[in-house]
């Protein structure tokens, strides 16, 4: 990649302007529409002043705030454009499941943080049976041993998939008998095995008690500790409540949440009524313009909704979770009200129904950027529809590699060709936003962008990549989790790009991701996270 010296907005006057602080001696990936290089940039008043050379910034600016980084390199604040930020933040107390690699591991883990932070309900999350030797759901006949009395609820990795134990269903009330439009209570026989699948498990969610709000902003407040330590500086948090979105405006308000959050709504009606009915709520750090809707559910739980069967499941082709006619409805209902619509959609019929939904309202070329979250499986059909409508797919890459253990049992060769087709999809609208939807994924970025350009684990595997087609190159995987991502959220003329009169958000790494060993990319450690000209993390303290 060769060196471009960014040089934006410099004064032709001798005298130098002041600036808060100056960058030099850096690789600055500007990330602006020629993905120029830089070597320092000027900061003041928590914008971009302007990004050049060492000589250009040094001429033209003066600060008795230097910081030389010696050779480091800066990237625009990473931006995470799908996550469950206050659904990650709920989680810090519970049990956490991932990577266990057996149910009875599930339950250790469950009895051990009990112990620690007890609670009425015993709660975890993170557990995939598509990890486990015997590769099929749980049951409950050992939670009901160790917790025979309280209450257990067990969300699976994907988050469309529970396990509860018997004294949570007694409470309830769900027998042999009970149905659920849009979920599964999963049997064996006649017996209830505990496993609930997407709608099924409100029954129970609905009975869980809320946290206090003391609790909740503790817990978001060390949640924006652990994403800023990973280089995160925006969010787009998917499928939030009135008063979550109301608390987060009063923190970043007093100052204590300094994360910039996209926030997508969940389809209720408080919600209509506290901010659909007045129209986009938007202040520096908070940004309300948008609905998150459900089509189907995940691929891991058999959830999502297929055109043909599961290959691997033929009596089962998933689950619409919503109907046609509700979906339809919020959507005409978000157009009317100048409102951004997301869609969570993995199989692919669930696709082809959303994207003619958009089509019917949409009509025409426009700039509603109305999303496609996950568009994880697409007829080869229906590729076309993105383009033609402006319907952004947004994406998660680590998706990619954690399903592609058995992602291709699942769907058969010939569907497979169409899933995680993240290049595919880019070419549609000529780019493409890249999220992680942690806590199902890891909330690290950069794992993202590794599995958006290698498509391997972190180990390697497989050597030379998984359906490398659809590989994103680093300079679009860095795009996707800056720049697009931003864009994806209406906010790509306030940041995403190290650019003059831009929000100064950025991050500084040990490595130079752009070059480096593909399996150095992961292993790169955040040294320090800025947000509007503040440094909010230092890897020295």
């Amino acid at each position: 990649m060769a060196l471009l010296l960014a040089s934006v907005a410099l004064p032709s006057c001798q005298k130098p302007e002041s600036a808060d602080f100056i960058v030099k001696n850096s690789i600055v990936y500007s990330v602006d529409s020629n993905f120029r290089i830089a070597e320092s940039f000027a900061v003041r008043d928590g914008k971009f002043l302007a990004v050049g050379t060492n000589k250009e910034i040094e001429d033209g600016y003066h600060s008795d705030k230097v910081y030389d980084l010696a050779g480091k390199a800066v990237y625009p604040g990473l931006y995470d454009a799908h996550c469950h930020f206050a659904g990650y933040a709920g989680n810090l107390r519970k049990a956490d499941l991932v990577g266990t690699a057996s149910f009875e591991e599930v339950c250790n883990r469950l009895v051990e943080n009990q112990k620690i932070s007890p609670s009425v309900w015993a709660q975890g999350r993170g557990w995939d049976q598509n990890d486990w030797p015997v590769k099929k759901f749980p049951d409950r006949a050992e939670l009901d041993k160790l917790f025979p009395d309280q209450p257990v609820y067990l969300i699976r990795i994907d988050g469309h998939a529970a396990m509860v134990n018997g004294a949570a269903l007694k409470l309830a009330g769900i027998d042999e008998s009970t149905k659920v439009k849009g979920g599964e209570i999963i049997k064996e026989g006649n017996r209830i095995t505990g496993v609930l699948v997407d709608n099924a498990m409100n029954l129970v969610t609905r009975l869980i008690p809320e946290i206090a709000e003391a609790e909740e902003s503790a817990a978001l407040l060390q949640a924006q500790k652990n994403c800023f330590a990973v280089g995160l500086t925006s969010v787009a948090d998917a499928g939030l409540g009135t008063a979550t979105v109301k608390l987060m405006d009063k923190l970043q308000k007093e100052g204590q949440l300094k994360m910039r959050i996209f926030a997508m709504l969940s389809a209720t009606e408080e919600n209509f009524k506290e901010f659909l009915s007045k129209g986009i709520y938007k202040t520096e750090r908070l940004n309300v313009r948008s609905v998150k809707l459900y089509a189907d559910g995940a691929l891991g739980s058999r959830g999502a909704l297929m055109l043909e069967p599961y290959a691997d499941a033929p009596e089962k082709s998933g689950l619409q979770v919503n109907s046609t006619t509700y979906l339809t409805d919020i959507c005409q209902k978000c157009y009317d009200a100048g409102y951004q619509v997301e869609t969570h959609c993995i199989g692919d019929s669930a696709n082809r129904l959303m994207l003619n939904i958009y089509k019917g309202i949409l009509k025409a070329k426009n700039d509603r950027r109305w999303r496609i979250e996950h568009a994880q499986i697409v007829s080869p059909n229906d590729f076309h529809l993105f383009g033609e409508f402006n319907i952004i797919p947004s994406v998660q890459t680590t998706h990619a590699t954690s399903d592609m253990y058995w992602a291709v049992d699942r769907v058969g060769p010939v569907r497979i060709k169409g899933a995680y087709a993240y290049k595919q999809l880019m070419e549609q609208n000529g780019w493409i936003p890249n999220g992680s939807d942690f806590p199902i994924e890891k909330i690290n970025p950069l794992f993202g962008f590794f599995a958006g350009f290698a498509r391997m684990d972190q180990s390697g595997y497989p050597e030379g990549g998984w359906m490398m087609e659809n590989a994103l190159s680093r300079e679009e995987a860095l795009k996707a989790m800056t720049i697009w991502a931003a864009r994806s959220c209406f906010e790509e003329n306030e940041r995403g790009s190290i650019e003059p009169g831009k929000m100064a958000d950025f991050v500084v790494l040990d490595t130079d991701i752009m070059k480096v060993e593909a399996l150095k990319v992961p292993k790169a450690k955040v040294v320090e996270t800025w947000i509007g000209g503040e440094k909010v993390f230092s890897a020295d303290k």
